[in-house]
């Protein structure tokens, strides 16, 4: 039986949801968002939603960008996790050579965590896109439907945002010429994305895990070797 709507206060049956919405695309991608689903898996009738959203379209994008924080987030992780491990490869050094000396996140100088942080960008992309392949699509919907991009025009989605950002540090810290800055970050999106869709959707998908995570080091290692050069 359908609940009454009217046991939530203003804003909440929002957020109910849109975190309906996030655990049913966790499965199923955007596919598994379909309006009587999600207002089912909270208790309400279809009509209660559009309290909150304009339309179905309205209510997707307010999961994506949800999802959209989330890889970002798992980014960010990596990223703060490759910087402060010793073990990480010295700036200039092979992806399997220790840093020398090193003890702690003190060793590290700031060029090379600029560039620990800037392949945290591209291997947390592709991790995510790996363990959470749902909630993974729904994260770049907008970035690949130029009408849900437009509705969220004053939003830099936060992934992308953290490359600009890694980007900017490389330059900053001197461990990326300068010259090679201008449209970088194409570069890096266009083949960690690329990698990220073969291992999902693409013939990737029948390697082993092992197999994928060295490959995407390989690929992340060598857009940015290029890119020092």
């Amino acid at each position: 039986m359908v609940s009454d709507t009217r046991s939530y206060h203003h804003g909440d049956l929002r957020s109910a949801l849109v975190e309906a919405g996030l655990r049913l695309a966790r499965d199923g991608g955007s596919q598994a968002l379909g309006l009587r689903s999600v207002t089912r898996s909270v208790g309400v009738s279809p009509n209660a939603a559009y309290r909150h959203f304009a339309d179905w379209q309205t209510l997707v994008l307010a999961v994506a960008v949800e999802a959209q924080d989330l890889l970002a987030r798992a980014m960010r992780l990596r990223m703060d996790a490759m910087a402060d491990d010793p073990a990480e490869p010295a700036e200039g050094a092979g992806p399997g050579e220790p840093v020398e000396g090193a003890e702690g996140a003190e060793s590290v100088g700031p060029g090379e965590r600029a560039l620990r942080r800037l392949r945290g960008v591209g291997l947390g992309y592709i991790h995510f896109a790996l363990s959470e392949p749902g909630w993974f699509e729904l994260a770049i919907l907008t970035l690949n439907d130029p009408d849900r991009a437009d509705a969220v025009a004053d939003r830099v989605a936060p992934p992308y945002q953290l490359l600009l950002d890694a980007l900017d540090e490389a330059v900053d810290t001197g461990a990326l010429p300068a010259r090679r800055r201008s449209d970088a970050e194409w570069v890096c999106w266009s083949a960690v994305h690329g990698f990220a869709d073969l291992a999902t959707r693409g013939p990737l998908r029948r390697q082993d895990r092992e197999t994928v995570d060295r490959l995407a080091e390989h690929v992340v290692n060598t857009v940015i070797e290029d890119l020092r050069r």
